[in-house]
């Protein structure tokens, strides 16, 4: 009993005065966001539950690269708003610039290349769940809207147009004077970035043709580009709120900037031209026509064998692809 009373009032002397966390604790506490990385941490348990359970009922549909690009976008995006990263988001523009850069170019592509619809896959829906699934999508509305947001040309304006305004000072001036926008400023990125990949990393249910991709990609660059040297070579800060020196990098916010335009400028050519480089090479090597025929059949075999019945992309425009019998 004693010794039950001496613990019960060390417990509430503990409660009612905490003693103070440790520096590390705090450092992490203040620099880690623990709301986001948890969330992400949940995303990625619920997707490995998927993607084995995918994996047990159809081996060959689902492969290990797949579960390592949807990991790495994770991670990314965990870089970008849940690590220490963001704690520099209002003193340096290039750590700005940084964060964007993996939403939009690494973490968006990432995701869409590891089949997000396994994050449903881990149980399979109930019939009236899986019906109700079914008749939405197949909802003629559904479609139709469907097929205006996943356009190529609505896709790359959407896109195009969210880097370019965002960036106009009297709108970047808004995000970064409010947290609520700066939030809506962050969303609207993320999903700029899906529907921009989106046309190229599934370019058979958009509806258009394998050769557009390389121009699609060089077009997109030409805006970036134009807005990378615009901040690279200008000779005043472009943006109020980091007029004061950046300490960290111990150079003026004019560097800073010119940091922070020169960066983009080199990822975003590197990110965009690297992918067209690569598909021109394959559609213009003997082996493409194969690759061709091979698509074709997983495509439809991926829709046979989805777990809810239906195919996992929507089926506005989805053309059946048929190679010529000089070609199997």
């Amino acid at each position: 009993m004693l010794l039950w009373t001496l613990h019960g009032k060390r417990f509430k002397r503990e409660l009612l005065h905490p003693r103070p966390l440790s520096p590390h604790t705090h450092v992490l506490a203040q620099t880690w966001s623990l709301p986001v990385t948890s969330a992400l941490v949940l995303v990625a348990l619920v997707y490995l539950r998927g993607w084995v359970h995918a994996r047990s009922v159809h081996p060959s549909t689902d492969s290990v690269w797949r579960l390592v690009a949807f990991l790495g976008g994770l991670l990314a995006l965990w870089i970008a708003v849940g690590s220490s990263l963001r704690s520099r988001d209002e003193d340096m523009l290039a750590v700005h610039m940084v964060k964007h850069l993996l939403v939009m170019a690494v973490a968006a592509p990432l995701l869409l290349l590891g089949s997000p619809h396994l994050l449903l896959a881990s149980e399979p829906p109930q019939g009236f769940v899986r019906n109700g699934l079914r008749l939405f999508v197949q909802w003629s509305p559904v479609e139709r809207v469907a097929g205006v947001l996943t356009h190529p040309v609505f896709c790359w304006l959407a896109a195009t147009l969210t880097v370019v305004v965002w960036h106009v000072p009297a709108v970047f001036a808004l995000g970064m004077g409010s947290h609520w926008w700066h939030h809506v400023q962050f969303a609207s990125f993320f999903a700029a970035g899906l529907l921009f990949w989106w046309p190229v990393i599934h370019w058979q249910t958009a509806g258009w043709s394998r050769w557009s991709i390389p121009v699609y990609l060089f077009l997109a660059t030409l805006p970036c580009d134009a807005l990378s040297a615009y901040l690279t070579f200008c000779d005043d800060v472009v943006y109020a709120s980091y007029r004061s020196a950046s300490e960290a990098l111990n150079a003026s916010a004019l560097e800073d900037q010119q940091v922070a335009g020169a960066l983009m400028w080199v990822f975003i050519t590197f990110v965009y031209l690297v992918p067209a480089v690569v598909i021109t090479i394959q559609m213009l090597s003997p082996g493409d026509r194969v690759l061709r025929s091979w698509l074709g059949n997983r495509t439809s075999e991926s829709a046979r064998q989805s777990p809810y019945g239906y195919p996992l992309t929507l089926r506005r425009s989805c053309p059946r692809v048929v190679v010529p019998a000089r070609l199997q």
